[in-house]
């Protein structure tokens, strides 16, 4: 099994990738839930440029990858799972979990320590909000994400598949969760007990701070709720609500080339610092 996922893993990942990107694409077009405030032409090239980009530098930096590191592990006993003698779909379900945690613990960081939020304030910088959003990462970001996550599964010694199966769920609910999408709203409200939802995701690229620092998650929302970051709702409405960060509205400045040395720049002076709070 573990030789078939490594020898298959660029086409068991791209495949659902696609899969959801056109689905959440088609899915805007026939219901979106806000009108668009940017071109997403221009929009579509950056983000898909970026994760094309991402994807390149991240297979020339760092052949291996979280799953390799699994393969590794795995046959030497190495990690947690082995000390307390965990295996199958046990291990596989709370592998799943632990690097869901461990993605939100990192997602926290790199709102909190500053040099990280140069890094990630890529992501948030977008106008707008849609399927696209969910794989606008700057390249460094990336790449640390991915050590992270090495990390992690080493220190776990967590299976093969269960590494895959996060990858393939985490590119997932990202782009759903960042998908500008119409859903009812008491079907969301009963699918965000189990799932990070649209509405839930998109209060945390709110211009205003106290909202962009909530709602972390991108699988599952209970780590939210356990650690006191979740927000229900945005204050000002999803219709009305601004997206993005106030320090960079004008489109000339989130040009392709401008994003990937963004985080390099001098902070721009925030025009909005009087009611949206310090960023």
């Amino acid at each position: 099994m573990n030789h078939l996922i490594l020898d298959y893993e660029l086409p068991l990942r791209l495949i659902p990738f696609f899969a959801i990107l056109v689905v959440m694409a088609l899915w805007e077009g026939l219901s979106p839930r806000r009108p668009r405030a940017a071109s997403r032409s221009t929009r579509w090239m950056n983000n898909l440029g970026m994760v094309a980009l991402d994807s390149v530098i991240l297979r020339l930096v760092m052949p291996a990858t979280a799953i390799s590191v699994a393969s590794f592990v795995a046959p030497h006993g190495w990690g947690l799972f082995s000390v307390v003698g965990l295996s199958g779909w046990p291990a596989v379900v709370l592998g799943i979990m632990a690097l869901d945690l461990a993605i939100y613990g990192q997602h926290v960081l790199f709102h909190a320590v500053p040099v990280l939020w140069r890094l990630h304030k890529v992501h948030h910088t977008d106008l707008d909000i849609d399927v696209t959003t969910g794989v606008r990462f700057h390249p460094a970001e990336v790449i640390l994400s991915m050590g992270i996550k090495m990390g992690i599964v080493l220190v776990l010694g967590a299976p093969v598949v269960a590494v895959l199966l996060f990858e393939v769920i985490l590119n997932g609910t990202s782009m759903f969760n960042h998908g500008n999408v119409r859903m009812g709203r008491k079907f969301d409200g009963w699918l965000r007990l189990f799932l990070v939802t649209p509405d839930m995701h998109r209060v945390h690229h709110s211009v205003i701070i106290r909202e962009t620092n909530s709602n972390f998650g991108f699988n599952f929302p209970w780590w939210d709720r356990l650690f006191g970051t979740y927000r229900a709702q945005p204050a000002n409405g999803h219709d009305r609500m601004v997206i993005g960060l106030s320090r960079y509205r004008d489109p000339k400045y989130l040009t392709f080339v401008r994003l990937l040395t963004l985080p390099f720049l001098p902070e721009r002076k925030n025009p909005l610092s009087s009611h949206t709070g310090r960023q």
